[in-house]
């Protein structure tokens, strides 16, 4: 199975965490925009942006930890038009939170996911939606 990961800056360690596991697992990260450094110019952001998009694209999964920025709301739109497997994944619920959550988030094909992160990698790994075997 092929996976990206959408995110907010902040959250790149928990990003790295949740990739490193899923790959122990034989599973590939199609791209790691943790590796880079803040964009600091148009050129950069437009690199960046290609990358991010080719490999939404190339993933069969893509998951979103929230907090997101608006970078990981772009991802989760071009992961809804292409008709990719989604996991939202929201600590602390916040994704039932009225005056925080979108109507984006609350879609038949997102599938939802909350409390600590070990729960995460369960969800993703003992699921049979994204077993490898697809």
């Amino acid at each position: 199975m092929k996976f990206y990961i959408g995110s907010s800056f902040a959250n790149k360690e928990l990003v790295r965490h949740v990739s490193d596991r899923l790959e122990q697992k034989g599973y590939i990260h199609t791209f790691d925009w943790t590796r880079n450094d803040r964009a600091s110019t148009v050129k950069d952001l437009q690199y960046i942006g290609q990358n991010e998009k080719d490999a939404i694209t190339e993933s069969d999964v893509v998951v979103i930890i929230l907090p997101g920025g608006k970078g990981s709301h772009v991802e989760l739109g071009i992961a809804l038009g292409l008709g990719k497997r989604i996991i939202l994944y929201s600590p602390n619920d916040e994704v039932h939170d009225l005056a925080n959550t979108t109507t984006f988030y609350h879609l038949p094909e997102v599938k939802k996911c909350s409390g600590r992160i070990e729960e995460l990698l369960e969800y993703v790994l003992e699921s049979r939606i994204f077993s490898l075997n697809e």
